[in-house]
Parts: C-alpha cells; structure tokens; sequence
C-alpha cells in the first residue's frame, strides 16, 4: 500500500522548511537573483537548523529523512528560492546516495564494511562542521564505451580516473556545475581508465574545490535560477586519494541503473515554485500584495484563472507524490514510468502556472520588485533539467511500453 499522508515527523521538518523560506530565504531572493549571488546565509540558516544533515542516517547525528520525506522539504524551501532549493537538492541527494540508496544496493561484505567506515568521515564533515556537497554529473563531451550506455545529466561522461598509488589521477571538465566554486565539496563521477567492463569503472570521489587542478572558469548571466551560480568546473591533473570515494568503486554506475527515481527529486522545487506563484496571483487579486488593485475591481475577470491553476497544480502534486512514495532500488516499469510522468507534468505545469500567474498580475507582474517574474523565469529551468526533460522522458516511455527499451543499454531506461 501506497501513503501519501505526510507523517507526524515529516510534518514538522516540512513546517520548519516552510518557515525558513517564508521568513529566511524569500525576503533575500530578489537580492540574489539580481546579483547572480549565491545565498551563503540560506545555507548558513540550514546549517543552523540542522537541515545540512537532514538526509544524514540519524546514527551519525543527521535528522535522517528519507528520499520522500526530503521531497517534501524541498518543495517547502523552493517557495522561498527556488535556486537555494534546486542546489539543496544535490547536497541531499549526495547524502541519499551515501546513505540509505547504498544501503539497498548489492555489495560484498568487505566493500560494505569499507563503505561504512569512510561515509562516517564525510557526514561528520556535514554535520559537525557544516560542509555540504555540488554534484557536477553534467559534461559537454559525449565520448568513449560508455557512450551507448551511461548517461550523466544526460550527457555521456568523459571525466577519467587514472588509478595511482593511494589514490587517483582525475582529468574532466563539467559544466552547469551549480554551487560552482561555492560548496566545499563535490561528488564527481567518473571512468577509472582501463579494460574491465564499464559500470565496473564508474567511481564517485568526493573533491574539494581547493584542490589543486580544480577552476571554476567562465561568466554566470543566466535567464533564471541565477542564484544557482552554475559555471563550468574544471579539473586537470587532480589527485583524489582513496578514502574520497563517495561511493564503492563500480557502485555508481549501478545505482544510477537501478534507482532511476534520482532525477525525480529536481521536480520538487518546480512543484514548490507553481505553489509560490499560485499564493503570488491570490495575494494580488485579494489585495495583498502591496500595490494592488482594490479586490473587487478584478476578481470576477481573472478569478477563474485562479481556479485553473489550482486544479493544474493539485493534479501535479497528487502524481507527483504517488512517484515519490514508490522510489526504490530496482523499482518496477509501472513505478518508473509512473516516475517519468510526474516528473514531465511537473516541468509542463510549472511553465503554465508561472505563465498565468503573470496574466492575473498584469502590468505589476514584470516588475521586479515583485517575485512572480522571478517565478517565471526560474520556471523555464524545468525543461532543462536532463535526463528526464520531456523529449527523453517520452522516448524512454513509449519505448517502455512497447517492450524496445531492452535493446539499448540507457541508464534509467528500466
């Protein structure tokens, strides 16, 4: 049986998320979309609230949410600023992929005893001294083995690990690396150079953007989800020792096949900024939002608009939440392609709710001492978000259901 009812627990990490976007992180939006700034003091706020360890094992002194109940925080916190939710969400997933993902994965006993002894260390750095985590998956090379068969961000991974004494020899470039010369770590993949087959040489190192051979070159002028601070990262004869695997060697390769629900996670900051829109376009039509008209004046012509975007954005939110209750490893086609789904109607919806925000705000929405043309903007970033952007996604399915995705070897492709 499915449940969707949020839990006592879950209810109050959600209360606590929606009261630091409300009273935090909203009010210094404006600021940090204009400045193409990264919030430092949101993060400062999550540290300071203990939500650096949210999806840290409680045993290690984290607050132990699972992938749902990280779903549903992150959806509160995107109502704040939807850049500092977007970045969050690779910090927890790093966390995730750690923690109880790994825990669900076949390894041998040696490998999971290892495992164990190395992630203390680094969720200790997370929850004792407030380090978190970018995850630069994406690359603007398509190259190599694992071309037919491993997709990164959807983008085939060219960043290689040349296997040295204590450690490794990591050369790449990533780009759209959000938290770009900002988070103290990374969780980078990459292909240990060699024969063996190819998921045996996926490896996940954590690095650190002091290290030498780490750059973050270029400008960051985007549309929207500025405050993502997304540039390039490249890494040129960097030393990773061993004891920075994030992950067993070979693990990440399988994790990425076998829990396919990871890129569902994005779709929770898109779902919590519809909900920002949508409260945007009833505080003007009832008078809230400073500088609106007085209520009566529009309600009757645009009061309809309102309606539609709150059936658009509960239709959204009901299969988006039955996806995310149904995240395991190895999940059935129903619950993936259930998956892929929610996640395209989460990035068609927020464009349209956004959109109609804008409409019901008239002539006060494209000032941007107001947030519903914040809203908009960072909305498009949604159909951006590989590798289940809508054009892979319904490939992947409609391959699905006539029984062909068998014959390529795609990541996710279950």
């Amino acid at each position: 049986m499915i449940y969707l009812e949020p839990s006592s627990r879950q209810r109050e990490l959600i209360a606590l998320a929606g009261r630091l976007a409300r009273e935090r992180f909203a009010p210094r939006a404006v600021r940090h979309d204009r400045d193409a700034s990264f919030p430092f003091d949101d993060y400062a706020d999550l540290r300071a609230e203990g939500l650096l360890g949210l999806c840290v094992p409680e045993r290690y002194g984290g607050l132990g949410a699972d992938y749902k109940t990280y779903c549903l925080v992150a959806e509160q916190l995107a109502q704040g600023n939807a850049s500092t939710a977007l970045t969050f969400n690779m910090h927890c997933l790093t966390m995730l992929m750690m923690g109880p993902i790994a825990d669900n994965m076949a390894m041998p006993p040696g490998q999971r005893e290892r495992h164990e002894q190395l992630r203390a260390v680094k969720y200790r750095q997370v929850v004792e001294e407030g380090a978190f985590y970018g995850q630069p998956h994406s690359e603007p090379v398509e190259h190599g083995e694992t071309d037919a068969k491993l997709g990164v961000g959807g983008r085939r991974f060219g960043t290689t690990a040349r296997k040295v004494e204590g450690g490794y020899i990591v050369n790449g470039r990533k780009f759209f690396v959000s938290l770009a010369d900002c988070a103290p770590y990374y969780a980078t993949p990459a292909i240990r150079l060699g024969d063996e087959p190819w998921i045996e040489r996926t490896l996940y190192l954590q690095v650190p953007k002091d290290a030498p051979g780490v750059s973050f070159p270029g400008e960051w002028d985007p549309m929207g989800m500025r405050a993502t601070v997304s540039r390039d990262m490249v890494l040129q004869n960097v030393f990773v020792p061993d004891d920075a695997e994030v992950l067993p060697p070979g693990l990440f390769g399988a994790m990425y096949n076998a829990f396919p629900h990871l890129f569902l996670s994005f779709s929770a900051t898109f779902l919590g900024l519809m909900q920002a829109a949508y409260d945007g376009a009833l505080a003007y039509l009832t008078g809230r939002m400073p500088g609106a008209p007085i209520p009566h004046t529009e309600i009757t012509a645009k009061g309809p608009a309102i309606a539609e975007m709150l059936f658009s954005i509960e239709a959204a939110r009901a299969l988006y939440y039955r996806a995310i209750s149904e995240a395991e490893v190895d999940p059935p086609l129903e619950a993936v392609q259930r998956a892929r789904a929610a996640h395209v109607t989460v990035q068609r919806t927020v464009v349209a709710v956004t959109q109609e925000a804008i409409r019901v705000g008239g002539g006060r929405a494209f000032l941007k001492r107001y947030p519903l043309e914040r809203y908009a903007r960072d909305a498009r970033a949604a159909a951006l978000m590989r590798p289940w952007t809508q054009e892979i996604a319904t490939q992947q399915a409609w391959e699905a259901a006539l029984g062909l995705d068998g014959q390529r070897g795609d990541a996710a492709g279950a």
